[in-house]
């Protein structure tokens, strides 16, 4: 087999497996792990004092469930909540010590002029009896999960000094038969726990590849709808609009744009062996950054822009190189394991979330660049057919696909393994997640 024909059946390696059914309803939630040292707290029900309840969402719920996928949180159980207090003067923090908590979260929800709401919410720290934090967030009819994802990105931050990324989004592809040999297939966006999905394209024809802007504007994919292979485009998510970004003979693969948005980085065979490029939003000028037999793939931009990771095979199995963002010559960065791809970065830089293989088993793993020794390397889950890991923007979590029987599905799991979260569609098949960057609060 020639290597461009090798590449594309990496690029094709997604499409394998995708179950007969896909809809379009939220990812179901399953916690399937736990952290006995993660901090606990308790997210009393809000009160409802306004003249009508909008929707049926339940805003301790939400939070709870969000700071429990952390990792970092233990939320007490709704059914163990043995008290609800409304405001300040109803804590009895006796309660809340016998239980062995550390903070406490408490709220309601009123009505607001223009038909609009406010929710009231307060945290607490039940060993110092004293507020920690309260504050007021307008919400209208709709958007009461949103504003729930806020709350616990507030009280995450408060805690641990680091923002939140529960209201975030993901993006993530789905198949649909149709027919005998038929299929519909989409790419989607939802809130960062799989609800309120938004079909945003879909095909007779595979999608590969989302990737975000830094902006959360748009996304960059692969799609074979065009006669003759497979094309590159940009979608502006609020519009709709598409952008036809690359259509060279032969491959063209794995988007990323850079950290200020200003470039794509491409896979390419245009020259007749996959390639790393990167493309010039603006000008459309095009720049060859690896020239070597090999198969050159996944482009990762670091923070900063200043050089990007791939994968290659070019020392016989695939393999994490770096390399400047204005070419040279690429340099090896993984030594454990006999396979790894698909590399993407934290925020900082400092931790690599990446495919690593052993004996034909595929696990996701999160290498901390400032640790050395086997303590650098940590296995976040079980395989055997893990794949296109994707950090949240604050780096708490990693999303990633996953093989369960015949379907495809998606897990969050904490950086340090200790909690896996399963979103997988109720009746179909799921894969290629990418996480999105923060939204404006």
């Amino acid at each position: 087999m020639s290597k461009t024909a090798s590449c594309v059946l990496l690029l094709l390696l997604a499409l394998i497996g995708w179950t007969s059914r896909a809809s379009a309803q939220g990812l179901d939630i399953d916690i399937v792990d736990g952290r006995e040292a993660a901090i606990p707290i308790t997210i009393v029900p809000f009160a409802w004092e306004a003249a009508a309840m909008p929707d049926q969402t339940q805003i301790d719920q939400v939070v709870r469930a969000d700071l429990n996928r952390s990792g970092q949180f233990r939320a007490l159980r709704r059914e163990d909540v043995v008290e609800l207090p409304v405001r300040a003067p109803d804590i009895k923090f006796a309660t809340w010590k016998m239980l062995k908590q550390d903070y406490l979260v408490i709220g309601r929800v009123l009505g607001a002029e223009g038909g609009g709401y406010r929710v009231e919410f307060e945290l607490h720290n039940v060993l110092k009896q004293q507020s920690e934090l309260a504050l007021v967030l307008p919400v209208r009819p709709g958007e009461f999960r949103q504003v729930s994802h806020q709350i616990a990105d507030l009280v995450y931050e408060k805690i641990l000094g680091v923002r939140g990324a529960f209201f975030t989004r993901i993006a993530y592809i789905t198949a649909q038969r149709k027919a005998e040999g038929k299929y519909e297939y989409a790419i989607w966006i939802a809130d960062s726990d799989g609800h309120n999905p938004q079909r945003i394209v879909w095909n007779a024809e595979p999608f590969l590849s989302p990737a975000w802007s830094p902006d959360g504007r748009h996304l960059a994919y692969v799609s074979f709808e065009r006669v003759g292979g497979h094309t590159i485009y940009m979608h502006e998510l609020a519009t709709g609009s598409r952008r036809l970004v690359t259509s060279y003979k032969g491959i063209n693969g794995a988007p990323a744009f850079s950290p200020d948005g200003s470039k794509l980085a491409l896979t390419l065979s245009k020259s007749g062996n996959p390639e790393i490029y990167t493309l010039d939003l603006a000008s459309n000028s095009l720049t060859q950054l690896t020239r070597h037999f090999s198969i050159d793939t996944e482009a990762a931009w670091m923070p900063g822009g200043n050089s990007l990771l791939f994968t290659s095979d070019r020392s016989g199995k695939p393999q994490i190189y770096s390399l400047a963002s204005v070419g040279g010559t690429p340099e090896r960065i993984t030594s454990v394991g006999e396979y790894n791809a698909r590399v993407t970065p934290s925020y900082d830089g400092r931790l690599l979330a990446m495919v690593q293989g052993n004996r034909n088993v595929y696990r996701i793993a999160v290498v901390d660049r400032e640790r050395g020794g086997a303590g650098a390397v940590r296995m976040i889950s079980p395989g055997p057919l893990d794949e296109s890991p994707s950090f949240a923007p604050n780096a708490s979590m990693v999303l990633y696909a996953a093989r369960e029987g015949n379907r495809g599905v998606l897990y969050a799991a904490a950086v340090d393994g200790s909690v896996r979260q399963r979103l997988a569609l109720a009746d179909g098949d799921v894969r290629e997640p990418a996480w999105g960057p923060f939204r404006q609060r």
